[in-house]
């Protein structure tokens, strides 16, 4: 089958790119070809027995579309997006990139027919509830910031264009995603990975919110398992309802703090200081941080491990890479 994946210039879209070069199918389908999408030329994992593309081109530009989703592409897993934070501060882009950008990921979808199947990233971010909420999966999406909001829009233009037949959409409300390689990014949750990455590279981080501050999580081998799964899943079972939520883990600042001195020492944990930040806090504060998953545990999504196994996956896996960026410059 052929695999586009836009926004693959990003971690996650780098690591599903890097597993699908490594085992050569997604389920049980083989990949016959692989198109990367992003702002700038994405690089391409090495030692593919397939033909790999590296496209460079923006998002709401139907030509470059064209040429990142050909004729005969069976799968478009959809990871680019303007984040949280940078969406708050700047509507209209976040309006281009995530709400009319996405309807241009349709569109080129649909001119090359066939229904290929969507697997669209969106975010716990499209609810609302806050800290104390556990929300079951058919709670109402409610956001209360424009990032959500604009996922949320994404999410049942996507719906509909597979209740009329026009493609195979799974949305995967994705938490938020720890540890992130490389640097810090505009996301509102950023600092959630900062807090772990930065002690464990010995640079000082800074804790936006208080320690009994409770967030919904995955780590990036999770997310990269669910995409893969939400590839080729069956979708009859999800009749209308095309949006999942993954069952990620629910942990507070402290247990993430407490896990990082249990496998990084005291002197890592000392590197992180409070320094409150109202803005951050009000618009995570209003995400939900916890979920039941109930449906994605039925439909066969893998659990997320706890804080301890993140924290020693992402030294396995992104640790060195992440400091020799940062020594790079």
């Amino acid at each position: 089958m052929l695999v586009t994946i836009l926004g693959s210039g990003g971690f996650l879209g780098q690591k599903l790119a890097a597993r699908l070069v490594e085992g050569g199918q997604a389920g049980r389908r083989s990949v016959t070809g692989l198109t990367l999408f992003d702002l700038h030329t994405p690089r391409p994992p090495a030692g593919a027995a397939f033909p790999i593309r590296c496209i460079a081109g923006d998002l709401t530009d139907p030509v470059a579309l064209a040429a990142a989703i050909p004729p005969g592409t069976a799968v478009v897993v959809h990871l680019a997006a303007v984040v949280s934070a940078a969406a708050e501060a700047d509507l209209d882009l976040g309006l281009r990139v995530n709400v009319r950008g996405t309807h241009g990921v349709l569109s080129a979808c649909r001119a090359v027919g066939g229904r290929p199947r969507m697997v669209f990233a969106s975010s716990v971010a499209s609810f609302s509830g806050g800290q104390a909420a556990v929300l079951a999966d058919d709670a109402r999406q409610l956001p209360g910031n424009s990032y959500g909001a604009q996922k949320a829009m994404a999410e049942l233009l996507l719906q509909d264009a597979s209740r009329r037949g026009l493609i195979d959409t799974v949305s995967l409300r994705l938490p938020t995603v720890i540890v992130r390689p490389g640097r810090p990014n505009k996301a509102a949750s950023s600092f959630v990975s900062a807090i772990l990455r930065e002690p464990l590279l010995g640079l000082p981080a800074s804790l936006p919110v208080p320690e009994d501050f409770a967030v919904w999580i995955c780590s990036p081998r999770r997310a990269v398992d669910w995409l893969l799964q939400a590839m080729t899943m069956a979708t009859a079972p999800l009749g209308l309802d095309r949006g999942i939520n993954p069952p990620g883990r629910r942990v507070t600042v402290g247990e993430m703090l407490a896990a990082l001195e249990t496998v990084a020492g005291p002197a890592a944990r000392a590197l992180v200081t409070a320094a409150p930040d109202p803005a951050i806090a009000a618009i995570m504060g209003g995400w939900p941080a916890a979920f039941t998953a109930e449906r994605a545990r039925r439909l066969g999504f893998a659990e997320q491990d706890d804080m301890e196994a993140i924290l020693r996956a992402f030294i396995e896996d992104d640790l060195a890479a992440t400091r020799a960026e940062r020594e790079a410059g």
